[in-house]
């Protein structure tokens, strides 16, 4: 099996488990009243405490961090911070289905920084892939109604700058395989800073205009049904996504791993269906099948790309 597939392969399978990321958090918010940032912090917290179990028992090694990279994994959980914050916020404003494809903006974001900051190729496969990605979100979010951007500007603008700051944290992530650093270490520590960062924006007043501070960290109290459901969101979704797209990093071009990324408001759309009731009418079928569509595009592409060398 070629380093490609590997990557693509691996991508896939995180991309599968952040499909599920958004429901697990719409239930929380809806059915709990959880406020988002408070939820954003338990969710890095439980992520990171796992980590440093698992890794502690299977691999010590990897807890190790080296120094001349502190630096660079505090602006890396910062970035992290930011971006668990306002995909949390987007999903409370614009439901599972909304919010995902919005955050999916990001490939746009990734491929233009990522030629410009790391010399990744520019060709038109990724173009295209990068058009029909982005005409699938806005079919799918309903943005082409702009009766949406007055009814819901906030949530549309926190969706498209949780994307944004996906395509940075995606860059970061190609620079720390590009430091030889473990994938399971780099995501450890992008964790444990922005769990740091988000219990700042959760004690800190004024941090974040038009959300009030919640008035405790232990919103669910007592509640054993709603810390499971945050436990299971933490150690198997997210660890699950964010570990395996870290690993695939080390094989593909961040710009390509981003744009595979895309295929998650598929499968999203398809768990709140099933789950939350959510309707998708023919527009956002058809938004569906144009992300899908991109990815195939991206796979073609460079198959053609490596078939001269294999």
């Amino acid at each position: 099996m070629s380093r490609l597939t590997q990557g693509y392969l691996i991508t896939l399978a995180g991309t599968a488990f952040w499909s599920t990321t958004a429901v697990f958090i719409r239930y929380l918010t809806e059915t709990y009243r959880m406020p988002p940032l408070v939820l954003a912090f338990w969710r890095d917290a439980f992520v990171s405490l796992a980590l440093v179990v698992a890794l502690a028992v299977i691999a010590p090694p990897l807890l190790r961090l080296d120094r001349r990279y502190l630096r660079f994994f505090v602006l890396y959980g910062g970035v992290f911070s930011v971006l668990s914050s306002l995909w949390t916020v987007s999903v409370a404003l614009n439901g599972a289905t909304v919010a995902t494809v919005l955050a999916y903006s990001s490939p746009a974001f990734t491929v233009l920084l990522a030629w410009r900051f790391l010399g990744e190729q520019f060709n038109w496969a990724k173009a295209v892939a990068v058009l029909l990605s982005m005409a699938g979100c806005v079919l799918v979010s309903g943005a082409y109604d702009p009766g949406a951007w007055q009814v819901n500007l906030l949530g549309i603008a926190t969706g498209l700058l949780a994307g944004a700051c996906f395509g940075v944290y995606s860059l970061m992530g190609k620079v720390s395989s590009r430091f030889s650093i473990n994938p399971w270490t780099t995501t450890l520590y992008a964790f444990v800073f922005a769990t740091a960062f988000l219990l700042a924006y959760n004690v800190v007043p004024g941090w974040w205009p038009g959300v009030p501070r919640p008035p405790s960290l232990m919103w669910l109290g007592n509640s054993l049904v709603g810390w499971s459901v945050l436990i299971v969101l933490a150690v198997g979704p997210t660890l699950g996504g964010f570990g395996l797209y870290t690993i695939s990093l080390t094989f593909l071009p961040a710009s390509v791993a981003n744009l595979i990324c895309s295929l998650e408001p598929a499968m999203t759309a398809g768990l709140a269906y099933l789950f939350l009731q959510e309707q998708l009418n023919s527009l956002q079928l058809l938004g569906s099948g144009l992300i899908i569509a991109c990815v195939v595009v991206l796979r073609l592409s460079e198959g053609r790309s490596v078939a001269p060398s294999s």
